[in-house]
Protein backbone atom coordinates (compact mmCIF):
# COMPACT_ATOMS: atom_id res chain seq x y z
CA UNK A 1 0.00 0.00 0.00
CA UNK A 2 1.32 3.76 -0.84
CA UNK A 3 1.26 6.48 1.65
CA UNK A 4 1.59 9.89 0.49
CA UNK A 5 4.39 12.16 2.69
CA UNK A 6 1.08 14.00 4.07
CA UNK A 7 -0.09 11.08 5.44
CA UNK A 8 3.11 9.36 6.58
CA UNK A 9 3.88 12.40 8.45
CA UNK A 10 0.75 12.38 10.73
CA UNK A 11 1.19 8.76 11.05
CA UNK A 12 4.37 8.75 12.41
CA UNK A 13 3.78 12.24 14.35
CA UNK A 14 0.67 10.25 16.31
CA UNK A 15 3.04 6.93 16.64
CA UNK A 16 5.86 8.87 18.14
CA UNK A 17 3.05 11.21 20.30
CA UNK A 18 1.17 8.21 21.85
CA UNK A 19 3.95 5.23 22.39
CA UNK A 20 4.92 4.85 25.88
CA UNK A 21 8.96 4.55 24.55
CA UNK A 22 11.10 6.15 22.22
CA UNK A 23 10.38 4.53 18.67
CA UNK A 24 13.62 3.84 16.55
CA UNK A 25 13.27 3.89 12.80
CA UNK A 26 13.26 0.26 12.58
CA UNK A 27 10.70 -0.31 15.43
CA UNK A 28 8.53 2.18 13.53
CA UNK A 29 9.33 -0.02 9.86
CA UNK A 30 7.94 -3.37 12.36
CA UNK A 31 4.93 -1.88 13.82
CA UNK A 32 2.99 0.74 12.42
CA UNK A 33 4.34 0.74 8.88
CA UNK A 34 4.51 -3.04 8.77
CA UNK A 35 1.84 -3.28 5.79
CA UNK A 36 2.95 0.62 4.07
CA UNK A 37 5.27 0.62 1.24
CA UNK A 38 7.73 3.37 3.44
CA UNK A 39 11.29 3.18 2.11
CA UNK A 40 13.87 3.31 4.66
CA UNK A 41 14.96 6.73 2.72
CA UNK A 42 11.36 8.09 3.03
CA UNK A 43 10.91 7.40 6.65
CA UNK A 44 14.24 9.65 7.61
CA UNK A 45 13.33 12.12 5.50
CA UNK A 46 10.01 12.50 7.19
CA UNK A 47 11.51 12.06 10.56
CA UNK A 48 13.87 14.45 9.68
CA UNK A 49 11.08 17.04 8.69
CA UNK A 50 9.51 16.43 11.86
CA UNK A 51 11.75 17.42 13.92
CA UNK A 52 12.25 20.68 11.90
CA UNK A 53 8.40 21.13 13.03
CA UNK A 54 8.41 20.97 16.31
CA UNK A 55 11.90 22.67 16.60
CA UNK A 56 10.43 26.45 17.25
CA UNK A 57 7.32 24.76 19.82
CA UNK A 58 7.33 23.99 23.45
CA UNK A 59 7.55 20.66 22.43
CA UNK A 60 10.52 18.84 20.51
CA UNK A 61 10.72 16.12 18.59
CA UNK A 62 14.29 14.50 19.63
CA UNK A 63 16.43 11.60 18.58
CA UNK A 64 17.42 9.77 21.50
CA UNK A 65 20.15 6.73 21.54
CA UNK A 66 16.38 4.53 21.15
CA UNK A 67 14.62 6.28 19.29
CA UNK A 68 12.44 9.59 18.88
CA UNK A 69 10.58 10.83 21.45
CA UNK A 70 8.69 14.04 22.06
CA UNK A 71 9.95 16.23 24.65
CA UNK A 72 9.07 19.72 26.41
CA UNK A 73 11.57 22.42 26.45
CA UNK A 74 14.14 22.62 28.85
CA UNK A 75 13.68 26.06 29.55
CA UNK A 76 10.34 25.70 30.10
CA UNK A 77 10.93 23.28 33.12
CA UNK A 78 9.88 25.66 35.97
CA UNK A 79 7.01 26.33 34.84
CA UNK A 80 5.99 22.86 33.86
CA UNK A 81 7.34 21.58 37.18
CA UNK A 82 4.45 23.35 39.13
CA UNK A 83 1.94 20.53 37.77
CA UNK A 84 3.32 17.69 39.75
CA UNK A 85 3.12 18.21 43.72
CA UNK A 86 6.36 15.70 43.69
CA UNK A 87 9.86 17.13 44.07
CA UNK A 88 11.79 15.68 41.57
CA UNK A 89 14.34 13.00 42.56
CA UNK A 90 17.30 14.35 44.29
CA UNK A 91 20.94 12.76 43.78
CA UNK A 92 23.82 13.62 46.19
CA UNK A 93 27.39 14.55 45.41
CA UNK A 94 29.04 10.88 45.29
CA UNK A 95 26.13 9.94 43.46
CA UNK A 96 26.48 12.11 40.63
CA UNK A 97 30.24 11.95 40.83
CA UNK A 98 30.39 8.62 40.68
CA UNK A 99 28.07 8.62 37.42
CA UNK A 100 29.85 11.35 35.70
CA UNK A 101 33.10 9.52 35.93
CA UNK A 102 31.67 6.21 34.62
CA UNK A 103 29.95 8.14 31.45
CA UNK A 104 33.74 10.44 31.01
CA UNK A 105 36.09 7.27 31.43
CA UNK A 106 33.98 3.93 30.70
CA UNK A 107 34.47 1.44 31.18
CA UNK A 108 36.24 1.97 34.38
CA UNK A 109 36.41 -0.09 37.22
CA UNK A 110 35.06 0.79 40.87
CA UNK A 111 38.55 1.12 42.32
CA UNK A 112 39.62 3.10 39.85
CA UNK A 113 36.63 5.44 40.56
CA UNK A 114 37.69 5.21 43.98
CA UNK A 115 41.10 6.40 43.27
CA UNK A 116 40.22 9.53 40.86
CA UNK A 117 37.72 10.66 44.26
CA UNK A 118 40.19 9.69 46.67
CA UNK A 119 37.16 8.09 48.86
CA UNK A 120 35.48 4.73 48.14
CA UNK A 121 32.38 4.40 46.39
CA UNK A 122 29.55 2.66 48.83
CA UNK A 123 27.12 -0.36 47.32
CA UNK A 124 24.41 1.67 47.73
CA UNK A 125 25.56 3.87 44.83
CA UNK A 126 26.59 0.96 42.74
CA UNK A 127 23.02 -0.57 43.32
CA UNK A 128 21.03 2.67 42.88
CA UNK A 129 22.72 3.34 39.19
CA UNK A 130 22.21 -0.30 38.12
CA UNK A 131 18.60 -0.46 39.75
CA UNK A 132 18.05 2.55 37.48
CA UNK A 133 19.36 0.98 34.40
CA UNK A 134 21.73 3.88 33.76
CA UNK A 135 25.17 1.50 34.39
CA UNK A 136 26.08 -1.92 33.17
CA UNK A 137 28.55 -4.45 33.66
CA UNK A 138 30.14 -4.86 30.34
CA UNK A 139 33.06 -7.01 31.14
CA UNK A 140 36.48 -7.50 33.65
CA UNK A 141 39.45 -5.97 33.70
CA UNK A 142 42.28 -8.52 32.83
CA UNK A 143 44.52 -7.48 36.31
CA UNK A 144 44.59 -9.71 39.74
CA UNK A 145 41.08 -10.27 41.11
CA UNK A 146 39.23 -9.56 37.46
CA UNK A 147 37.09 -6.00 38.95
CA UNK A 148 34.04 -5.13 37.03
CA UNK A 149 34.16 -2.60 34.41
CA UNK A 150 31.14 -0.36 34.31
CA UNK A 151 29.85 1.69 31.23
CA UNK A 152 26.54 3.60 30.66
CA UNK A 153 23.48 2.28 29.00
CA UNK A 154 20.69 3.82 26.84
CA UNK A 155 18.53 4.17 29.38
CA UNK A 156 21.43 6.35 30.70
CA UNK A 157 21.68 8.64 27.27
CA UNK A 158 17.59 8.16 27.04
CA UNK A 159 17.30 9.73 30.86
CA UNK A 160 19.30 12.69 29.78
CA UNK A 161 17.84 13.29 26.52
CA UNK A 162 20.91 12.55 24.36
CA UNK A 163 21.21 10.22 21.48
CA UNK A 164 25.22 9.58 22.16
CA UNK A 165 27.82 10.18 24.34
CA UNK A 166 29.34 12.71 22.04
CA UNK A 167 26.56 15.06 22.68
CA UNK A 168 28.16 14.90 26.58
CA UNK A 169 29.82 18.13 27.57
CA UNK A 170 33.99 17.66 26.59
CA UNK A 171 35.89 15.84 29.02
CA UNK A 172 38.13 19.02 29.86
CA UNK A 173 35.03 21.11 30.36
CA UNK A 174 34.01 18.36 33.32
CA UNK A 175 37.61 18.36 34.42
CA UNK A 176 38.03 22.20 34.75
CA UNK A 177 34.74 22.78 36.60
CA UNK A 178 35.69 20.02 39.22
CA UNK A 179 39.05 21.97 40.00
CA UNK A 180 37.17 25.57 40.19
CA UNK A 181 34.54 23.81 42.71
CA UNK A 182 37.47 22.06 44.49
CA UNK A 183 39.28 25.59 45.10
CA UNK A 184 36.06 27.39 45.83
CA UNK A 185 34.87 24.86 48.85
CA UNK A 186 38.77 24.40 50.34
CA UNK A 187 38.27 27.09 52.05
CA UNK A 188 34.76 26.09 53.82
CA UNK A 189 36.60 22.41 54.39
CA UNK A 190 39.13 24.02 55.88
CA UNK A 191 37.10 26.49 58.41
CA UNK A 192 34.69 23.03 58.62
CA UNK A 193 37.36 20.80 59.54
CA UNK A 194 39.05 23.41 62.09
CA UNK A 195 35.43 23.69 63.89
CA UNK A 196 34.19 19.77 63.79
CA UNK A 197 37.17 17.73 63.04
CA UNK A 198 38.03 15.66 60.11
CA UNK A 199 34.82 13.47 59.84
CA UNK A 200 34.10 12.30 56.76
CA UNK A 201 30.07 11.39 55.63
CA UNK A 202 28.90 8.41 54.84
CA UNK A 203 27.80 8.18 51.44
CA UNK A 204 25.51 5.09 51.88
CA UNK A 205 23.32 7.15 54.77
CA UNK A 206 23.18 9.98 52.43
CA UNK A 207 22.30 8.60 49.25
CA UNK A 208 19.42 6.12 50.89
CA UNK A 209 18.28 9.37 52.80
CA UNK A 210 18.16 11.38 49.05
CA UNK A 211 16.80 8.21 47.00
CA UNK A 212 13.99 6.79 49.79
Amino acid sequence: MKISDTQLKQLLEAAIFVADQPLSAQKLQDSVLQDLNVSNRQLEKILDELVLDYRPRGVQLIKLATGYRFVSMDSLSPWLSKLWQEQSPRYSRAMLETLALIAYRQPITRGEIEDIRGVSVSSNIIKTLSERDWIKIIGHKEVPGRPALYATTKAFLDYFALSSLDQLPSAGLFDQQKDQNAEAAQPVADADEAVRGKVQPDDDQSDMDLLH
